[in-house]
């Protein structure tokens, strides 16, 4: 039976021990005293390969990237061996995809951050608008590891994201050509 007594006796026990449970961990060297930034793109971690932040970034707040746009990727990997990311691709959603400076080598347990503020990956020819928050599949195409397919949210140039670049415009620009008669014409072509 219990009595007034023992339950006085549980409380004021449980009054007791909540603080020293909930102080574990306390200290100069607790983790809730290290920084974290906050992260609105996905983390993933597949075959020893950790995949940080990573994210589309979309338009300014309530507008749209245009079908045929560019769209910059923003990612942070760090590999436990070596290994090379060699593509990146969007299906159903852009036409080609763009690493700047060709492939990307990893070296064991060394970050490589390609997150900014401009974009080192762009995905160009877009086959459908692009708004924030909503998802995109991205595979990333790694030598070693293969193709690693993911989810990535496309966040709002805005807030976090307000400094981040979107890819640099393509302008059509005039180069001669020559002909076998020796006259020059001009071609159009896109330079960057």
């Amino acid at each position: 039976m219990v009595t007034r007594w023992n339950r006085r006796l549980l409380v004021g026990a449980i009054a007791l021990l909540v603080p020293a449970l909930a102080g574990c961990e306390a200290g100069l060297n607790a983790p809730t005293l290290e920084y974290h930034p906050a992260t609105n793109g996905i983390n993933v971690i597949d075959n020893g390969i950790n995949i940080d932040n990573a994210f589309v970034l979309g338009p300014g707040l309530n507008s749209t990237l245009p079908v045929g746009g560019s769209a910059g990727v923003f990612v942070a990997l760090l590999s436990q061996t070596s290994d090379t990311l060699e593509s990146v691709s969007a299906p159903g959603t852009a036409t080609s995809a763009t690493i700047t400076g060709g492939p990307v080598d990893l070296a064991p347990q060394a970050l490589v951050n390609l997150d900014g503020p401009a974009p080192q990956i762009v995905l160009s020819g877009l086959t459908k608008a692009l708004s924030g928050g909503e998802t995109i599949k991205l595979v990333l195409t790694f030598a070693t590891v293969g193709a690693v397919t993911l989810e990535v949210p496309v966040e709002p140039q805005a807030y976090t994201y307000a400094t981040y670049s979107p890819p640099a415009i393509a302008t059509p620009s005039a180069s001669p050509t020559a002909s076998a008669s020796g006259t020059a014409t001009a071609s159009p072509s896109a330079t960057p």
